[in-house]
């Protein structure tokens, strides 16, 4: 079995791969190629949508307040907690919390995101690494409060908008949990937040 193995790998080694050139992604003529969107914003929407969460189009935090208010998963919220200053009544203190575990029995979690991708739903999210991160994956339901204005078509521009001058923590988020892994039978919320919603909010916050 030896020798017939060796014999494989030798065969394999001796093969040429003609070389290619690696395609430029930066350059304007492929980057035209990438997938576009007439109205990037309702394709986020709808893509969210699909994979279990809603965005909301919403003028200020007041919109966004008015809508919690409306809202059964943050009205049976015992512990709430806020990122985004006056939203949401938040009665669990971020700052105070030292040990990321302590934020285990979050129920509902308003927290900001930087900006949104329409062809995969996806909200990038970040902070400076501290407990606070857990928030995203801990808390029950999770609202997220990006600016209408940041939704960008596809991955590759995502990426060109990213930037790691520091040390932190950031991760593209999308939908609320879920997995199929079991028999093909869809469970959300297995190993996450049970609901998501995004709200993009037309005014600075």
């Amino acid at each position: 079995m030896t020798t017939s193995k060796n014999d494989i790998l030798n065969k394999l080694r001796s093969q040429s791969v003609p070389q290619n050139e690696l395609p430029d992604l930066l350059s304007l003529e492929l980057s035209s190629q990438w997938i576009r969107y007439e109205d990037p914003t309702e394709q986020f929407a709808e893509t969210l949508a699909s994979v279990g969460g809603l965005c909301l189009r919403v003028k200020n935090v007041d919109e966004v307040n008015s809508h919690l208010s409306e809202l059964p998963a943050y009205l049976e919220s015992k512990n709430v907690c806020s990122q985004v200053a006056g939203c949401g009544q938040p009665n669990v203190s971020i700052p105070e919390i030292t040990d990321p575990h302590d934020f285990e029995n979050i129920d509902f979690a308003i927290l900001p995101g930087e900006f949104g991708v329409a062809e995969n739903g996806a909200v990038w999210i970040s902070n400076d690494g501290g407990p606070a991160r857990t928030l995203y994956f801990l808390s029950q339901h999770v609202a997220l409060l990006v600016p209408a204005s940041e939704i960008v078509n596809n991955m590759h521009q995502a990426y060109q908008k990213l930037g790691f001058a520091e040390n932190g923590f950031g991760t593209f988020m999308s939908g609320p949990s879920k997995t199929a892994d079991i028999e093909q039978s869809l469970v959300i919320g297995a190993h996450g937040a049970r609901s998501l919603i995004v709200f993009l909010v037309e005014e600075a916050f």
